[in-house]
């Protein structure tokens, strides 16, 4: 599925903490929220990286910082080896044209006063130079037709269509501009599972037509699996474990993507009996005040003396055989075979 060795899309380091500030007139910082705390990964042109992880994990704070709708604290993202964490103005604009977004909820992220027209031309006001003078309404036509909708519903409002087709004109505001890059936050979340499977086939249909690159975040483990390339699995604002989709659903190594994964329903009552199921104890803790060490060992049945002390890197582990596997930060990652339906 890839075409090109070079990765479009470089992630280092990355972090984001928000201050907690005490008091009104004279504010003091107590501390921070570490939403985000040095996250690295590489995303390849026409490639479909998964982000996956517990609500509050801190995927949808990486969507906005990729954007640049957050300032990153410290770290960097590279696009085509520049780096755009720190860029502002008329630079920030020609990025964004490059690295566009489709929003979670379909039903918010749409401005309910503008028509289809307004909604999907918006781009074309921003970038005059991406659709020549008097084609904007000739390419929202385009772009309807493109995700599966009429043209001739130009003049319709948001209100007027359900949240599948909703979602379809979001898809199509963020295609306007002929990106390489589409960072999906929960696309698909706010739908019926029946539109679920229609926008994400739509998604693949464009990929392989435009040769697009997706960040796809979300936290239902088999949208990811059918989508995805290849997989990372966040555990309060780190990447804990990072592989292709098979390594990742067939073989993981760190306890928290096998305690994710043995959550997922198995409709075949046969495989369901020789399938063991890790029931997590605790809450996650708070990203405010994180455990020293290993971020997961507070809920980690694994979890001994060395996890409380050292923080395990994210680097490829020796699996049972002996043999290199994926990156994981687990100082004891050991593969599990999972058990699914097929």
């Amino acid at each position: 599925m890839t075409t090109a060795a070079e990765p479009i899309l470089q992630v280092q380091n990355l972090v984001k903490h928000f201050p907690l500030t005490q008091g009104i007139l004279f504010q003091k910082q107590i501390g921070a929220v570490k939403a985000v705390d040095g996250v690295n990964f590489e995303l390849t042109q026409g490639e479909t990286l998964g982000l996956v992880g517990e609500s509050g994990c801190g995927k949808s704070t990486v969507a906005k910082l990729l954007m640049n709708l957050e300032r990153a604290t410290a770290g960097q993202v590279r696009y085509k080896g520049e780096d755009i964490s720190k860029v502002s103005g008329k630079a920030l604009r020609s990025v964004r044209r490059n690295i566009q977004m489709v929003f979670q909820d379909p039903y918010t992220s749409l401005n309910p006063r503008m028509t289809v027209a307004d909604i999907i031309g918006e781009p074309y006001a921003i970038h005059p130079e991406a659709a020549p003078k008097g084609s904007a309404k000739h390419r929202v036509q385009e772009l309807l037709e493109l995700v599966g909708l009429n043209p001739e519903h130009i003049n319709r409002y948001p209100h007027q269509f359900s949240g599948g087709q909703r979602q379809r004109i979001g898809i199509a505001r963020g295609l306007a501009l002929n990106p390489e890059i589409i960072i999906c936050d929960e696309p698909v979340s706010a739908l019926d599972v029946s539109v679920q499977a229609q926008v994400i086939n739509l998604m693949e249909k464009l990929q392989g037509e435009f040769g697009l690159s997706y960040v796809f975040i979300a936290h239902d483990l088999s949208i990811v699996r059918h989508i995805s390339d290849r997989v990372a699995v966040m555990y309060l604002g780190k990447i804990v474990e990072i592989g292709t989709e098979t390594e990742i659903y067939d073989h993981p190594t760190h306890p928290y993507t096998q305690a994710l994964l043995s959550a997922v329903p198995v409709p075949d009552p046969a495989a369901r009996q020789h399938r063991e199921r890790i029931i997590l104890t605790g809450d996650v803790p708070s990203p405010a005040n994180p455990p020293s060490g290993c971020r997961f060992r507070t809920r980690c049945w694994k979890a001994q003396e060395i996890c409380a002390q050292e923080e395990p890197l994210l680097q490829i582990r020796t699996g049972l055989q002996g043999h290199a596997v994926h990156a994981s930060a687990c100082h004891f990652a050991e593969e599990k075979d999972i058990v699914h339906s097929h």
